[in-house]
């Protein structure tokens, strides 16, 4: 069936703009039948007048006498018309910014507080294939303000010299050993586009800590809301601070001391941070779950870590949120 092509392929909704017909409304039957009585009242008073004749000045004048007040009743009326017009633009543009904030409301509302992005579910499938069963090592970041305990063996049973350990048939579990902190420091970043496999790669690893994880997947809620605004950890290079100041921090010093560590200055996002933390509870939520697993993760990572390592870990996209939420939120005050 062929398409019509008067037919519009888009439907712009509350925001088209109609040409509005003209209609004769009374107002303008009114004003022309005032118009012909008053031509008709002139045409008899002035019709021996008329007769009698005159100079030119005199026609003009007359003429003027009976065109004048026509001419400003239809000037009127024309005003009336386009202040009608201007009432109904007023009233379009107003539902639309209505329909605008209902439909923001709306989006606001439906964003589920267990945000679960896409990318973390695909890799978790990814990372559970690599698995084969095998239970998940002790993790080496400690969710606690304490120095991350030191990894030991496996306790094991020696054999009794009188009676001999026998053979068992079911094979060992394979150990996870711990995270490198390289791999960490790479999972903090995340992956730079679709082919950065060693990008992957660490994220894979790091998935499988259950202590980063749970890093990994408040970072990547909070960098999610963060986009919905526009705001790009990209887009926000940081002034850097001293590994030391990050040390008197992983060990307990708040406030001013280590204010430095906020190196997010852009006013713009912190504007739009502050505000949504104080009308948005999923978004207040997630942050202050992320401000908790990243200063749980890097008081362990610190006491582990030297300078250099530090300094790549605060230079992560991670890390950059850290310091725009912790600004936003007051932790520096």
């Amino acid at each position: 069936m062929r398409a019509d092509p008067k037919q519009s392929p888009l439907d712009p909704g509350v925001f088209a703009r109609e040409s509005p017909a003209f209609r004769v409304t009374m107002i303008e039957v009114m004003a022309g039948l005032l118009s012909v009585v008053w031509i008709g009242v002139v045409v008899v008073l002035n019709w021996g007048a008329a007769a009698e004749g005159g100079g030119l000045i005199a026609r003009v004048m007359n003429g003027l006498a009976i065109l004048t007040p026509i001419a400003l009743l239809w000037v009127a009326i024309g005003a009336a018309r386009t202040a009608r017009a201007l009432r109904q633009e007023a009233a379009r543009l107003q539902a639309a910014i209505d329909a605008m904030r209902a439909a923001y409301g709306d989006q606001q509302q439906r964003i589920a507080p267990d945000v679960k992005p896409a990318l973390v579910e695909k890799l978790e499938e990814l990372a559970q294939g690599h698995r084969g069963g095998p239970p998940i090592g002790t993790p080496v970041f400690s969710s606690q303000r304490l120095a991350p305990p030191v990894a030991e063996p496996p306790a094991t049973v020696p054999p009794h010299p009188d009676h001999p350990q026998p053979a068992l048939a079911l094979s060992a579990p394979v150990e996870k050993a711990p995270i490198a902190l390289a791999d960490f420091i790479k999972a903090l970043d995340f992956p730079e586009n679709q082919h950065d496999k060693d990008g992957f790669r660490a994220l894979r690893r790091a998935l499988e800590d259950r202590a980063t994880e749970r890093l990994i997947r408040a970072s990547q809620d909070v960098l999610t809301l963060l986009s919905q605004d526009g705001i790009y950890m990209d887009d926000l290079p940081p002034d850097r601070a001293r590994p030391e100041v990050w040390r008197r921090f992983a060990q307990g010093e708040r406030g001013r001391a280590v204010a430095v560590l906020g190196g997010i200055h852009d006013r713009s996002s912190l504007a739009i941070v502050a505000g949504r933390m104080k009308t948005d509870l999923v978004f207040r939520d997630a942050a202050h779950h992320f401000l908790r697993q990243f200063d749980r993760s890097f008081t362990a990572f610190e006491t582990i870590a030297d300078d250099a390592q530090i300094a790549d870990l605060t230079d992560t996209r991670t890390a950059r949120a850290f310091m725009l939420l912790s600004r936003a939120a007051g932790t520096f005050d």
